[in-house]
């Protein structure tokens, strides 16, 4: 929270529409930091982008055949993905990190997280929260991709299912379609979450349901942050674009959108441009909607129904030198 807001009252949240530099690292970082400081001169105090954001969404699978074992094409796609995903512990995040420092802005960011603690040769669906301090706050990475997206990423765990404090706020997020896994939204809600950050890579047809529904289960707001593809956002240089993306299409045309602790909409769908999207959220609003449900609070049932979460980094190897 930037200084000399207030921490009981309404906050401005925002979300990067925005779509990838096709598989390019540096320059989708760098669209990155610009809506950061857009956001950031908007007066929000939380900005969201889409799932693997950077350095994009692998839709190759589902247009190239990427299920053929052992083909060529598929082999250099993924190399090319490796080489341009997102290394935290390289210090790919660094600027950003430095950048929400300077500006006083959380952001919620979803990479391809190439996994330096699993050996650097797999790739995860991760959605990083940055505090306002610039300090990484979790790095949350999808627990089960979904369909096609398994021949691309790793199956991930429950390390980063963590709630921060944003101003009056406390803050989860998750990616995708895990967005519809109960248990894990429930893991979100046990830890007081009442503002739900909910990354996609970019359809109208994902948010517009959850989005509503999300908020009136949780009696929270709900941030949909969602991603733009176009054929003009792959360069001439990307192997096998002629069929990843036929001339003048839009591939993912967004969706982002915000509800309600009532499932009201407070921004519908937004399809079809790059947009920064900027809304104020009041806290007074989920302690309204709280008098009659609290999913976990005086509603819920301990004694009969309990989750247990286990948020261990998953690792494959284990070392004992003494």
């Amino acid at each position: 929270m930037s200084k000399g807001r207030v921490a009981s009252g309404p906050m401005r949240v925002a979300i990067g529409q925005i779509s990838p530099v096709f598989l390019d690292r540096a320059a989708t970082l760098d669209k990155v930091m610009q809506t950061i400081g857009e956001a950031a001169d908007a007066g929000a105090s939380l900005v969201a982008f889409g799932e693997t954001l950077v350095p994009a969404y692998p839709l190759w699978l589902t247009r190239t055949g990427g299920s053929s074992f052992n083909d060529e094409d598929q082999k250099t796609l993924h190399a090319l993905y490796l080489r341009e995903a997102v290394d935290i512990r390289r210090g790919d995040l660094d600027a950003v990190c430095t950048l929400c420092a300077q500006r006083g802005i959380a952001t919620v960011l979803g990479v391809a997280e190439l996994g330096s603690d699993r050996g650097g040769h797999t790739i995860y669906c991760s959605a990083v929260f940055i505090g306002a301090g610039g300090a990484i706050g979790s790095v949350h990475r999808k627990l089960m991709p979904t369909y096609e997206e398994r021949l691309s990423w790793g199956i991930g765990d429950g390390q980063g299912l963590r709630v921060h404090p944003v101003g009056p706020f406390t803050v989860g997020a998750l990616n995708c379609w895990e967005n519809w896994m109960p248990l894990a939204r429930a893991a979100l809600h046990g830890q007081g979450e009442n503002l739900h950050v909910a990354i996609w890579p970019g359809c109208e047809r994902l948010t517009r349901d959850i989005t509503r529904f999300a908020a009136l289960e949780g009696r929270s707001y709900v941030v949909s942050a969602s991603s733009i593809i176009r054929e003009q956002d792959i360069p001439a240089g990307v192997p096998l674009r002629d069929r990843m993306v036929e001339p003048g299409e839009t591939v993912y045309d967004g969706g982002s959108c915000i509800a309600s602790p009532d499932g009201s909409w407070l921004v519908e769908p937004v399809v079809g441009e790059e947009r920064l999207i900027v809304a104020e959220l009041d806290p007074e609003v989920v302690r309204r909607e709280r008098q009659n449900f609290d999913p976990s609070g005086h509603y819920a049932r301990p004694d009969v129904l309990r989750l247990d979460v286990d948020r261990r980094r998953d690792a494959g190897t284990r070392f004992q030198d003494s």
